[in-house]
């Protein structure tokens, strides 16, 4: 599992799978916490359709934090004041990149958070379409 991916089931879950994630890590190895999480601005940058260049839109508060797991180092940024889940972020990111044996399992939990997400989207989204109104049916 690519790391952009993960980062978005962790994001969009719940904060108790990132959160049971990171116990199991915690419970089995030293974490060097490098950077403690901290605010940040960065520029948000879009491509305007009609010439297809880029530009700024304009800045955007994030949260980030570095943590380093043996030999291997995460970084967790998010946007906006979220400093448990920024430190969340990096810890599963370093596991990752240190090739935990934890990590060999998680691809199927990753998975099931994953279909939950899209229930919970499908199912949010059916309730906003019952609410919908047909604009054909005030001509009558």
């Amino acid at each position: 599992m690519n790391r952009r991916r993960r980062t978005k089931i962790l994001i969009d879950g719940s904060r108790h799978f990132a959160r049971e994630r990171v116990h199991e890590i915690e419970s089995a190895y030293t974490i060097h916490v490098l950077a403690e999480p901290h605010h940040a601005l960065t520029m948000i940058k879009m491509r305007e359709t009609a010439k297809k260049t880029l530009f700024y839109l304009g800045e955007v508060l994030v949260t980030e934090t570095k943590v380093q797991i043996n030999q291997s180092f995460g970084v967790g940024i998010v946007v906006g004041d979220e400093e448990e889940l920024s430190y969340w972020l990096a810890v599963i990111d370093a596991a990752y990149e240190a090739n935990l044996a934890e990590t060999k399992k998680w691809t199927a939990l990753f998975e099931e958070e994953e279909q939950r997400i899209r229930e919970n989207k499908l199912t949010q989204e059916a309730s906003l379409l019952k609410t919908k109104v047909n604009f054909e049916m005030m001509d009558l």
